[in-house]
């Protein structure tokens, strides 16, 4: 699956397409469209803006495959840091038009309406992202309503180890809402995600 990738396969798809090959364009968009998409409808919650986003993030990358090096992180958190920033960049060029047209708001609401949406971005990917063990303990620990003790019987595992795991889903959640706003700058990547 795409989110197992090897640096490996990074590398040499960023040199497949900076040779410009056409197939590498097509084998990246059957791994990471699905993740573009989703993200870009996250913050934009409009399927045909998250089609045109996922289009400009295809472009943008068959334009400029030298922006990604794969010594910075993997081309999966990459895609998804230049998804993350187009769609922000998108939806606050929607909202402040909208707001312009007599929309009902404030340039602070705005903004608030955009920070949340990058924020339940960013923890949507990080979620989807996380190794296994720590998504199952998560998911079983809040959507089921499992405590710790029940979350250990059902993984299999020691109490220990899925306080841990439950500790560690946190903690990765948790960096969702500390970072900055994106979209304002050009796409970058790196330990973000």
């Amino acid at each position: 699956m795409a989110k197992d990738t090897p640096p490996r396969w990074d590398r040499r798809m960023q040199q497949r397409l900076a040779r410009g090959e056409a197939a590498a364009l097509g084998e990246l968009y059957d791994r990471f469209a699905s993740l573009v998409h989703m993200l870009a409808h996250r913050v934009l919650d409009d399927e045909a803006a998250a089609d045109q986003v996922t289009r400009e993030v295809f472009g943008y990358i068959w334009e400029n495959p030298n922006a990604y090096d794969p010594k910075q992180g993997s081309m999966r958190s990459w895609v998804a840091k230049v998804t993350n920033s187009r769609a922000v960049q998108r939806l606050r060029r929607t909202e402040a038009a909208a707001l312009a047209d007599g929309g009902e708001g404030t340039t602070e609401e705005l903004e608030q309406k955009v920070r949340r949406a990058a924020v339940a971005a960013r923890a949507d990917y990080i979620v989807t992202s996380m190794p296994a063990p720590l998504r199952a303990a998560l998911e079983l620990a809040y959507f089921q309503r499992r405590d710790y003790r029940q979350t250990a019987a059902d993984l299999g595992v020691t109490e220990d180890e899925a306080r841990r795991r439950l500790r560690l889903g946190l903690q990765l959640l948790s960096t969702a809402n500390t970072r900055p706003l994106e979209g304002s700058s050009p796409p970058g990547y790196g330990r973000s995600l």
